[in-house]
């Protein structure tokens, strides 16, 4: 028996019966052999850790843009608790690990440079507009690997796409993430305004602190626990209804205190405007996109090459190409 077919006869005694099993995957959209030492799912997870869109995610903004402290989060640091929350609860669950590690990897692919800044850019522009989980599933299916994607299997890219707003996920996995998302960026938000000097831990509600805890830890693990108990039976992964009814309290707070807070925000009219005048040069002159992006302007159209190309970017290369394309440059003799 090769090692893989020993992994999926482990997952068939450990995991619950509510488990997505690597050996009954739904497929991938190309056919192809499998690997003799690892399941479907951790294939999946090794190609999206491995390929060129997970890298970009260190130099994309989370909340604050281009910080210069080294303490707060980037993209990628808050794909990485995702990733940590999600597996803890499905292994208290005893769902899949390796599929809810390959959707969190891969949940925020398509995030655009300057956060959720530059996906309302591209939403103002790009028709039918733009937003961040579909182009992650647009990244694995059409844009990594030089346009020939990852071909990830069904369960990871259904994942992928809903990981925020819609339909739930058909996999408990793919839900687990859903939440992992919401109760990593609330905490770790918290922590960054912290760091910032905008938000101090008692200026969260008192009721609020005493429902969730008072400090991000204990939030996180209280929210987790709630979890894990709410989900042990049935189709759904949720919060116990106190701990939903405290996190929506608290979204709120964070809203008003800090996602709208002019000084977080003082910097993202320029962001938008950096945004949109990318597109706006990009689609009129597409000759100038690299040529993966040219290939996409003959078969999808400039608008969405365009908008493919910018969303892929790094907040600094979004910087530099900007500079390059807008800012005139210095003359000298030759």
């Amino acid at each position: 028996m090769e090692i893989r077919e020993t992994a999926e006869a482990l997952e068939r005694r450990l995991l619950s019966e509510r488990a997505a099993f690597s050996g009954e995957t739904r497929g991938r959209q190309r056919p192809e052999a499998p690997c003799a030492i690892r399941t479907a799912f951790q294939r999946d997870r090794d190609r999206i850790l491995h390929c060129s869109s997970f890298r970009r995610l260190k130099h994309k903004t989370q909340v604050f843009l281009s910080p210069a402290g080294d303490h707060y989060r980037t993209r990628l640091t808050h794909t990485l608790e995702v990733s940590q929350i999600a597996r803890t609860i499905a292994r208290a669950l005893r769902l899949n690990e390796d599929l809810t590690e390959a959707v969190a990897l891969g949940h925020d692919l398509g995030h655009t440079p300057f956060g959720h800044a530059g996906e309302r850019a591209l939403q103002q522009v790009l028709p039918g507009g733009f937003f961040h989980y579909a182009q992650s599933l647009r990244v694995v299916d059409r844009l990594e690997k030089n346009g020939a994607g990852l071909n990830l299997t069904a369960e990871t890219r259904d994942g992928i796409e809903r990981h925020t707003g819609g339909a739930d996920a058909f996999t408990l996995e793919g839900q687990i993430v859903r939440l992992a998302d919401k109760i990593a960026y609330i905490n770790h938000d918290i922590d960054d305004a912290q760091h910032a000097g905008i938000l101090r831990e008692e200026d969260i509600p008192a009721e609020l602190r005493a429902a969730l805890g008072t400090a991000k830890s204990r939030r996180i693990n209280r929210l987790v626990l709630s979890c894990v108990a709410a989900s042990a039976e049935g189709a759904v992964i949720r919060l116990g209804t106190a701990e939903q009814a405290a996190f929506d309290a608290l979204h709120g707070f964070m809203f008003a205190q800090v996602y709208t807070n002019p000084i977080c925000k003082s910097e993202e009219g320029k962001a938008i405007d950096m945004i949109v005048f990318l597109y706006q040069y990009f689609t009129a002159e597409s000759n100038r996109l690299p040529e993966e992006y040219r290939r996409i302007c003959e078969t999808e159209g400039c608008a969405r090459a365009a908008a493919d190309y910018i969303a892929g970017m790094t907040d600094r290369f979004a910087v530099q190409t900007f500079e390059q394309c807008f800012i005139p440059h210095i003359w000298t003799r030759i």
